[in-house]
């Protein structure tokens, strides 16, 4: 390398550490600025994401960032490991603080009283796997309720299906409620540690619990108290809210395309035979007979006796 290389090279060396001397020294102008107008700074943790209403809160949808401390909310979070795993309780946007009173720390459940409309029950009801669209159902979600009841007595016994309600509003499958913590805790079996199930996914329920009228909840209690596993579930499209006309039940006739008999109707009764009308009698006129006349003689012994 020859001298004019090696000087060459010790210029550029000294140019960038110049360069950067003169960065610093900017950005320490600009910072000293910053502070005299805004005061100093600090820390705090910033939603990374728009973090929707009751969503888990994740390391990747959170990050740090130097804000004024002016500008600082007094229970905003500056530590990211403080807010991981807790559920946002209100729409978080992207660039926006992250305080305490926006933060939903898994817990008891608070119930479902407030979801439940005015004038409106919940109505809580048992499924399974077939009558509960295989467990799929979500809170949230809107079903149809159909109900299949026997009947008639005897020989005209039959089993009608029906629909009781359209478009109802699922409020909770089993423990999880919609508009709330999608997860729980439960100790584990030595009964020290807790373990986190989430509830988003979770096809464990055994029941769900619908919004419906005071009529409606009437209907649903009966059948629940003569025939519970008579009661099933039809998922609704979300976007679909036209409530059909009421459809005749179905039943066995119906389904296979046979004619529709009502064997419970009752019989009309046989028509009386009129009797047939007979020619009255002429009345035979007979002569008149002559009395007999008596004697007077005997007259006169009918009172007395004959010596």
């Amino acid at each position: 390398m020859g001298s004019n290389e090696t000087r060459n090279l010790w210029l550029s060396i000294g140019a960038g550490i110049f360069a950067t001397i003169l960065l610093y020294s900017y950005s320490q102008e600009k910072k000293a600025e910053y502070d005299k107008r805004f005061g100093s700074t600090k820390r705090v943790v910033v939603a990374k994401e728009d973090i929707a209403e009751m969503q888990t809160i994740y390391d990747t949808m959170v990050e740090t960032k130097e804000l004024p401390a002016d500008f600082i909310q007094p229970d905003a979070i500056t530590v990211p490991d403080e807010i991981i795993g807790n559920v946002a309780a209100v729409p978080i946007r992207k660039g926006q603080m992250v305080v305490k009173n926006n933060l939903l720390t898994p817990g008891p459940d608070t119930g479902i009283s407030l979801q439940v409309a005015p004038s409106k029950r919940a109505v809580t009801i048992p499924v399974d796997e077939v009558r509960g669209v295989a467990k799929l159902i979500r809170p949230g979600d809107r079903v149809d309720i159909y109900a299949a009841v026997d009947t008639g007595k005897g020989v005209a016994q039959r089993r009608e299906v029906f629909t009781m309600m359209n478009d109802a509003v699922v409020l909770a499958t089993g423990v999880s409620v919609v508009n709330n913590i999608p997860r729980m805790f439960e100790l584990d079996s030595t009964g020290k540690n807790l373990n986190q199930i989430a509830l988003t996914g979770d096809t464990k329920y055994t029941t769900i619990t619908v919004e419906a009228t005071p009529k409606e909840a009437q209907d649903l209690f009966y059948i629940l108290s003569t025939a519970p596993g008579n009661i099933f579930f039809a998922l609704r499209n979300p976007n679909d809210r036209a409530v059909p006309p009421r459809m005749p039940s179905s039943t066995a006739d119906s389904v296979t395309g046979r004619p529709m008999v009502a064997l419970d109707a009752p019989t009309a009764p046989a028509m009386p035979v009129q009797p047939m009308m007979q020619q009255p009698q002429r009345p035979s006129y007979a002569p008149p007979q002559q009395q007999q006349r008596t004697a007077p003689s005997q007259q006169r012994r009918g009172g007395f006796q004959t010596l």
